[in-house]
């Protein structure tokens, strides 16, 4: 038996009402699938209550990377490789030397951490620049807002409600098994 599931997407002008829309589309239990602004909305997270990423333990992870590579490298060039004598203080030794590498410690942790994470991020949301594109709408990176709903009858309820709370387009995909129906209702 086929399956038939509805894609819909609602499209808002400001990010006020679609942020109020969410907030009535969750009493009413509908499932929102995925959320498209053109910029960061502060809490939008924790609205739709999605899972903490890992990237703060990786950034930790990333700079104490950074803090022993930083650490070995003016070890081997300032005391093994090439032993200096600066202000006076005795060159053979890493340890005595310390104060004097903090500077170049700390460049290189902090460089470590945020290149890596920025790889990182990169990686896990999928925007490398070789990636395909999941945006549904391309208006979405301009100045519209967008909310991706999947649902599988009813839809009809669904659309009053989201035109009742300031959508200014609903489009709908119908989507039976693998094959794609697309409908637009401005």
């Amino acid at each position: 038996m086929n399956k038939i599931v509805f894609n819909i997407h609602a499209l808002y002008e400001n990010d006020d009402f679609m942020i109020n829309s969410i907030k009535i589309l969750q009493k009413k239990n509908i499932n929102i699938y995925e959320v498209y602004s053109p910029f960061p909305i502060h809490n939008l997270h924790h609205i739709l209550k999605l899972k903490k990423t890992n990237l703060s333990f990786l950034s930790f992870i990333y700079g104490l990377l950074g803090f022993l590579f930083s650490s070995i490298l003016s070890w081997y060039i300032m005391i093994y490789d090439w032993p200096q004598n600066f202000g006076g203080k005795p060159s053979y030794s890493w340890i005595h030397n310390f104060p004097s590498f903090i500077p170049i410690i700390f460049e290189l942790s902090i460089f470590f951490s945020a290149h890596f994470m920025c790889i990182t991020y990169l990686f896990q949301s999928k925007l490398y620049p070789w990636a395909p594109s999941k945006n549904p709408d391309r208006r979405t990176t301009d100045n519209l807002f967008l909310i991706e709903i999947y649902i599988e009858n009813n839809f009809e309820f669904l659309l009053k409600l989201l035109k009742k709370n300031g959508a200014i387009e609903v489009n709908i995909k119908k989507m039976v098994t693998n094959k794609l129906i697309s409908k637009k209702l401005s």
